[in-house]
């Protein structure tokens, strides 16, 4: 996810982070105008039908039609404010939770979707698992699938806990309180695989307060950082780039069932 002090929502006075973002009552609209380009960028061909999850305010289906005129546009969105605004940019917008979808009396049939989007939601879900299972079927044969998802293994998020004790949520960004999974590359890479998809890309957002050092030494073969009483040690190249990551993007496509033995 990304954030910039203009968009950072913004506590009353004597309001906790939990009391602000947690709750039936809780608005948060800080993504509703946001969308993430990589998404649309790591894509392998022209979506022509494509189902996008938690499509919040429709931005990203707004520049994906603009990129690619003719495509239809699902947007899936539980926001009520956010829904309406997305149903002026998107051919359709399902307001309910995903396990409530029937896809058949949406006029969604099994296989008629090339592209299923979902930027920066999956940590969102209790079971982003079972979300990847339920769109599989979805997806024609040669559908790709390109999702976004927060990298815990981020330097800042180490640093503040190993030097300052602590796990501090946030109204948004890589400590965002209302995300319930965290993942690593390696967790999200078997999460892909797990849930029936083979891997295709995967790209890399670099946390801009690291972009300069990342620079800096990507090309070397062993790297120490030191921030505070926090060391790490002869990182190589890809280990770097893991800790100076915000968000992995990637792309995949469903997996060939083998075919029954005669």
């Amino acid at each position: 996810m990304t954030g910039n002090a203009e968009n950072t929502p913004q506590l009353q006075s004597g309001q906790t982070v939990w009391e602000r973002f947690l709750g039936p009552d809780a608005v948060n609209t800080t993504y509703h105008d946001g969308f993430n380009e990589t998404l649309i960028a790591v894509l392998k061909r022209p979506p022509v039908r494509l189902l996008e999850l938690g499509c919040s305010a429709g931005r990203l289906g707004q520049a994906c039609r603009e990129r690619f005129p003719g495509v239809h546009i699902t947007g899936i969105e539980m926001d009520p404010v956010a829904s309406e605004i997305a149903r002026t940019r998107l051919d359709k917008v399902i307001e309910m939770r995903l396990e409530d979808i029937d896809f058949a009396a949406e006029g969604i049939a099994p296989g008629s979707i090339d592209t299923f989007i979902a930027g920066d939601v999956l940590e969102h879900l209790y079971d982003p698992w079972r979300a990847l299972t339920r769109v599989r079927p979805l997806l024609a044969p040669d559908g790709q699938i390109a999702v976004s998802i927060p990298n815990i293994r981020n330097l800042a998020v180490h640093a503040l806990l190993h030097n300052e004790g602590t796990w501090r949520y946030e109204g948004h960004g890589l400590l965002d309180i209302t995300h319930i999974r965290f993942f690593a590359l390696r967790d999200i890479l078997q999460m892909i695989h797990e849930t029936g998809y083979e891997m295709l890309d995967i790209k890399t957002n670099i946390d801009a307060q690291f972009h300069e050092f990342f620079r800096n030494n990507r090309d070397k073969p062993a790297v120490t950082i030191q921030v505070g009483k926090l060391k790490l040690e002869n990182l190589n190249p890809a280990e770097l780039q893991e800790y100076c990551t915000k968000q992995f993007i990637v792309l995949a496509r469903p997996r060939a069932v083998p075919a029954a033995a005669a």
